[in-house]
């Protein structure tokens, strides 16, 4: 036998322990989806120099992040969940204190670089109320629910205040879908949708001149069409003109005449549409559901309250993403800054979408080690 396959043998051996740790079908779905928005973004990014190479580079972080969540039991985040949460806290009010202004938003805090705390609560807020929920196992009540959503409130007005809706919106999200899955009664729910509906007219009167000037556009956008409306309309002009089969890879005339605004980031997905059509729609779309499904198998299967809540508030996290993208570039949701997961161009994102899936891989792989 020639002496280097054992060579190669106790090599692979070495490696196994750190490729257990990944979950072989969420890694194969995740795989797929970061080959398609590679692919997307080639042609997206032609013109925008050394954003492929920075699109890798993210690729890259997003793993490492993966993987290093992956290693961390499910235990040591139900012990990291009020330190984490109430250290993003302490950095949202300093961002409100004396954070950066761009763009008329104050989002970023200072600290040797611009950091954006508001991205830690994505995680922090349903790790810290899948703790809460845990530490009152069996003995529930409804005033448990009302705590719950003070916690869940702290964040979101915080994030809102900057102003940051997409990101408030996405927080709020991963928070509610604790609650419910904790849970919450259709009776409250029904309550609060009417609470909701009633103070819409409250609502509206908060809104930033801005925001109102966004569902305004949502409504009607050719009342602007080469100003507030431009977005909307190019991106509905891009996945329309895409028909059944698409254009053809690289020949998607308004990513390339630069129509589409923003077309590697959160418009990205019009120049898929216009390329691949409503096949590569349907793909992309079952690839997202393949997703979910496994991310909730992942979380049916989980040991114990604290791991499922987590686990199904990652999964519902995929998708508010990909449906708020989906629907605001086809024109049926208001423009709110929702990227497009695993696909639309961002370090910051893709770090946040990498860890969410560590933590479910971590939960997967430790399902066996949990006590409930």
């Amino acid at each position: 036998m020639p002496a280097h396959i054992p060579e190669r043998r106790s090599l692979s051996r070495r490696l196994k322990p750190y490729l257990l740790v990944f979950d072989g079908p969420l890694a194969m779905i995740l795989f797929l989806l970061f080959s398609v928005g590679t692919l997307t973004m080639s042609s997206a990014g032609h013109d925008f120099p050394g954003r492929m190479e920075g699109q890798m580079r993210n690729i890259i972080l997003s793993f490492t992040v993966m993987w290093i969540a992956a290693n961390i039991p499910p235990q040591m985040l139900l012990r990291l969940a009020v330190p984490i949460y109430t250290f993003g806290v302490a950095l949202l009010v300093a961002v409100a204190l004396f954070g950066t202004i761009k763009k008329g938003a104050r989002r970023w805090l200072h600290l040797g670089i611009d950091i954006q705390p508001s991205e830690i609560l994505k995680i922090a807020t349903p790790l810290m109320l899948a703790w809460y929920f845990q530490s009152r196992a069996g003995f529930m009540k409804w005033q448990n629910f009302i705590i719950a959503a003070i916690l869940l409130l702290i964040p979101f007005g915080l994030i809102v205040r900057q102003p940051d809706l997409g990101t408030a919106l996405l927080v709020g999200t991963a928070g509610f879908w604790v609650i419910f899955l904790a849970g919450l009664s259709w009776k409250a729910l029904l309550a609060l949708f009417s609470a909701g509906c009633a103070g819409l007219p409250v609502a509206w009167s908060m809104l930033h001149d801005y925001q109102r000037e966004r569902v305004m556009t949502l409504i009607d956008p050719t009342s602007d069409p080469l100003g507030k409306g431009f977005h909307i309309i190019q991106s509905t002009i891009a996945i329309g003109s895409g028909g059944v089969t698409g254009k053809g890879y690289l020949k998607g005339t308004q990513a390339y005449l630069e129509f589409i605004p923003e077309r590697t980031t959160d418009f990205i997905f019009s120049v898929y549409s216009e390329e691949f059509g409503l096949v590569g729609n349907l793909i992309l779309l079952f690839l997202y559901l393949l997703l979910i499904g496994r991310s909730m198998m992942i979380a049916a299967n989980a040991p114990n309250l604290f791991t499922r809540l987590l686990a199904g508030s990652i999964a519902m996290m995929f998708f508010v993403y990909a449906f708020v993208n989906m629907g605001m570039v086809s024109g049926i949701l208001p423009v709110v800054g929702v990227p497009l997961p695993f696909m639309s161009y961002g370090g910051t994102a893709l770090i946040t979408l990498g860890l969410g899936s560590g933590i479910l891989m971590s939960i997967q792989r430790h399902r066996k080690l949990v006590q409930t």
